[in-house]
């Protein structure tokens, strides 16, 4: 029996992406907030498995390929064996994204993001529906970029197959309120962890980029990895039980 004060559904969340920097503080959130857990990793077990030791919920590690239909179909099994329902997906998973010009774009660095990011949405979303459908409703929260509200030079590789997420979100969204499924963003910005910690190391930014980023923030800092739990947690709860096809922007004011 689930307490009264219970803001979550019965079930776990699965979090895609766990053992990545923003995916995994943002499962601490949600474990803190109540909600059991599903930690897909593709490779990082061991960070998955720290995640999982921290929460005081019931948390399972499950390894899955995002971009291989048949890893995912075996995954939903897995954790629906464990949890019985999955009543949020977060879809935090993603590659490192190498910084290109769009004229300067790799085609195979191209697809590759196109295979991670959208296609291996689409997979995860075909396959959890009829589950979600099953048990009445449940709540998807795509991890976007506040790139889509002003052009990051140089990192298309992850605005775009995002935003081609955004519109799939838009259409489950519209699709499945019917079923009591829900569908949101949540719009990322230079969060101090993760990508931003593995690309600053490599040198991946030109001279003077983190003087003239934090010129186009309101708030003149970059974000937390649980800046953005806490509005997962809340998009993924029964507090945003009537918001849907929403993006909700976590970026410090960027863009405006």
């Amino acid at each position: 029996m689930l307490p009264d004060n219970a803001i979550f559904e019965k079930g776990c969340t699965l979090v895609l992406g766990a053992s990545g920097g923003i995916g995994a503080k943002t499962a601490e959130i949600l474990g803190q907030d109540g909600s059991d857990l599903a930690l897909v990793y593709n490779q990082n077990a061991k960070r998955a498995q720290a995640v999982a030791a921290t929460v005081a919920v019931k948390a399972s590690c499950h390894q899955a390929d995002v971009t291989d239909r048949v890893s995912i179909e075996n995954l939903v099994k897995d954790v629906t064996r464990e949890h019985g329902r999955i009543h949020t997906v977060v879809w935090a998973a993603g590659p490192l994204v190498e910084q290109y010009a769009v004229a300067d774009t790799p085609d195979e660095d191209w697809r590759q993001a196109f295979a991670v990011e959208t296609h291996g949405l689409f997979t995860m979303v075909k396959t959890v529906l009829p589950h979600m459908r099953k048990h009445g409703g449940g709540s998807i929260v795509h991890l976007g970029s506040a790139g889509h509200l002003r052009w990051p030079p140089r990192d298309g590789l992850s605005v775009i197959p995002k935003a081609a997420n955004e519109s799939l979100v838009k259409g489950i969204a519209r699709e499945e309120g019917e079923h009591g499924i829900r569908a949101n963003s949540v719009l990322v910005g230079v969060i101090d962890a993760g990508m931003f910690h593995e690309l600053m190391a490599k040198g991946a930014f030109p001279p003077g980029w983190e003087e003239e980023t934090k010129k186009m923030l309101s708030i003149k800092r970059w974000g937390e990895p649980e800046e953005i739990g806490y509005a997962v947690s809340w998009l993924a709860s029964k507090r945003a039980a009537y918001v849907t096809g929403q993006q909700i922007n976590v970026s410090g004011g960027f863009g405006i």
